[in-house]
């Protein structure tokens, strides 16, 4: 097998180790390999660091293990390549696995090039997704907290939710810290109403009796708590977010060009791909990154199960949200989602047209240009050529027999 890299180091990566293996070609073509181990504190990785420096080592790769290759790389890659490879691409054989044959397998594999380095953003596009995703953990939690709210309203047997549409809003809220300061009748509760709400005062009357003990008043009060800390930090971290995407903003804008995609998912889908879209070389391998491409599966000349690989699952769950936020839009995308949701069901469409915003994206980023419907609103050959049989076959049904002829455009 040929060797590609004369001159490189296979790391193991652990949370107080790192094993080491330079593997070198020498001018007789004999191949020797130095092990070493060392420590995870900031000196012995500067040690790491000279020691493949005085090597002449230019290129090093591990395995993206946890967030333990996080110090590693952010120490080695000021003095030379560093390579974040997929757990998947460096599995070790059964019986073998050992700290250092794990490193000398990583160095043999990285020899000869049998492995691809993952994407690892740029240190502003990495701040901005670290933050971006704090963001959508305390928003998940956030949900949960309210969900625990309405789970003890419904264990008093209160159906405030059957007739709020929004149980934290102005009105829902004061009548949840009505109900947890005692003392008032649900006439009384019901008249805390504002707006259009006040309409629903006697509904919110029934809606509002039920068995409401302190202890219930003391679940809901611990949670109403967690949900003002959460909201706090949730516009804290929209403040901080909103300084980092300011130099994207252009970039930004282009996403929210696309129908379905608003100023958060914007946001998401920019701080996992970043701006660059050369690193992922054309949009069919940075849709296979996201996860968002049928597998293949074929032996024996069957096909077998096309489903999709486990990717990003950050990018994966925004898309799929804009996907099903094309679904009542009068647009390419959206008829392409009613269409895939009457024949495949909504959440196979969803990945479907989710795969398809994420190619536009890239073009959108790619070109610099804006998106236009019309750009992708027509039938590709094949589509055209099934259309056209199709309608062919029902008028030979109904007895007519049809000469096509292709009018100007």
């Amino acid at each position: 097998m040929e060797t590609v890299h004369s001159l490189c180091c296979g790391l193991d990566v652990h949370q107080a180790v790192v094993a080491a293996c330079l593997r070198r070609v020498n001018a007789d073509g004999t191949v020797s390999l130095e092990h070493r181990s060392f420590g995870t504190t900031l000196r012995e990785l500067m040690a790491l660091s000279d020691w493949l420096v005085e090597s002449g080592c230019p290129l090093a790769a591990m395995e993206s293990t946890g967030v333990y290759w996080k110090p590693v790389y952010h120490v080695l890659s000021g003095a030379l390549t560093v390579w974040v490879l997929n757990a998947q691409d460096v599995k070790q054989r059964r019986g073998k696995k050992t700290d250092r044959a794990d490193a000398q397998w990583i160095a043999e594999l990285l020899a000869h090039d049998l492995v691809q380095p993952s994407f690892v953003p740029p240190p502003e596009i990495g701040a901005l997704r670290d933050l971006v995703r704090m963001r959508t953990a305390l928003v998940q939690t956030r949900t949960q907290a309210k969900n625990r709210v309405l789970k003890t309203l419904e264990d008093t047997n209160v159906k405030l939710a059957s007739v709020v549409s929004d149980s934290f809003g102005v009105s829902g809220r004061a009548m949840l810290e009505a109900l947890i300061q005692g003392g008032r009748t649900p006439h009384e509760m019901a008249k805390l109403a504002r707006g259009v709400l006040r309409k629903k005062i006697p509904q919110l009357e029934v809606a509002l009796e039920g068995s409401f003990t302190a202890h219930h008043a003391a679940l809901i009060r611990l949670n109403l708590e967690s949900l003002d800390l959460l909201n706090r930090q949730i516009a804290e971290l929209d403040e901080r977010i909103g300084t980092l995407v300011e130099p994207l903003r252009e970039q930004v804008e282009r996403l929210k060009s696309i129908p379905g995609v608003n100023e958060t998912a914007a946001r998401t889908i920019l701080s996992e791909i970043g701006t660059d879209m050369t690193r992922f070389v054309s949009a069919g391998r940075l849709a296979s990154w996201a996860g968002l491409c049928p597998g293949n599966n074929e032996s024996a000349g069957k096909h077998r199960s096309g489903r999709t690989r486990r990717g990003n699952r950050h990018l994966r769950r925004i898309l799929a949200e804009c996907a099903w936020a094309t679904r009542h839009t009068d647009t390419f995308l959206g008829h392409t989602f009613r269409k895939l949701q009457a024949r495949i069901g909504g959440k196979k469409a969803a990945v479907a047209v989710g795969h398809k915003i994420l190619v536009i994206g890239f073009h959108l980023l790619e070109e610099g240009t804006p998106y236009e419907d019309g750009r992708y609103d027509r039938p590709n050959p094949r589509e055209e050529t099934r259309r056209k049989k199709q309608a062919l076959d029902v008028l030979s049904q109904l007895g007519y027999d049809v000469t096509l002829k292709k009018t100007a455009a």
